[in-house]
């Protein structure tokens, strides 16, 4: 069996939010007695919690929704990058050893071990000019164990617009602590939402 890395950082009340987001929450509408067979909850979250994929209606008003996105670019093989040291914006210095024969996907690790219980805003994000040449490499989604490809106090996010004026798709928040540099299968497909500007995935990488 071909071994499984499941890079989804835990969801629960104690997840990382961006400051001013909504936080994970849950109520349960229905718990199991004498009366009821089952429990049923409500939950509430922003979907930029956790591992999720951004869709353009994030960074662009008259942007798609992400339940209308086509699912080829959060399935196939994939190239992860480690770029520990490379804060605060990763440039395409920081991954050239690592662009041979790239996929069209690419992981970007950028912590020694991710914040699971405080959001950082001290972030490690992209450099605009990284993600237009990997768009011209052929790259079609980005992801990134950050919480964000742009600095948490960006106004103008560049690193989103050039996402937007590329047709690039976006992952956040991977767990790829355990993950070691190389080529695999990603396994992340969004929900089929239609009006929401992000979707939680379950994210895994698949041995080749």
């Amino acid at each position: 069996m071909k071994k499984l890395w499941d890079i989804s950082p835990p969801l629960d009340a104690q997840s990382p939010v961006f400051p001013g987001d909504t936080p994970y929450s849950q109520q349960w509408a229905a718990t199991i007695s004498d009366t009821c067979p089952v429990n049923v909850s409500a939950i509430t979250l922003s979907p930029h919690l956790g591992a999720h994929a951004d869709a353009p209606l994030h960074y662009d008003p008259q942007g798609a929704a992400v339940g209308a996105l086509g699912l080829l670019p959060f399935l196939g093989r994939c190239r992860v990058i480690h770029t520990i040291h490379a804060a605060p914006l990763i440039t395409i210095g920081h991954l050239q050893h690592a662009l041979n024969d790239v996929p069209e996907r690419l992981l970007v690790r950028t912590y020694r071990q991710m914040p699971l219980n405080h959001f950082d805003t001290q972030l490690t994000a992209f450099d605009p000019a990284c993600v237009q040449h990997l768009a011209d490499l052929g790259v079609m989604l980005i992801g990134t164990d950050s919480a964000s490809i742009d600095p948490a106090d960006s106004k103008a996010l560049p690193s989103h617009q050039a996402i937007r004026q590329r047709g690039l798709r976006v992952l956040e928040n991977l767990l790829l602590d355990e993950v070691p540099e190389g080529d695999y299968e990603l396994i992340a497909l969004p929900l089929k939402l239609m009006s929401a500007d992000a979707s939680p995935v379950r994210a895994v990488l698949r041995e080749l």
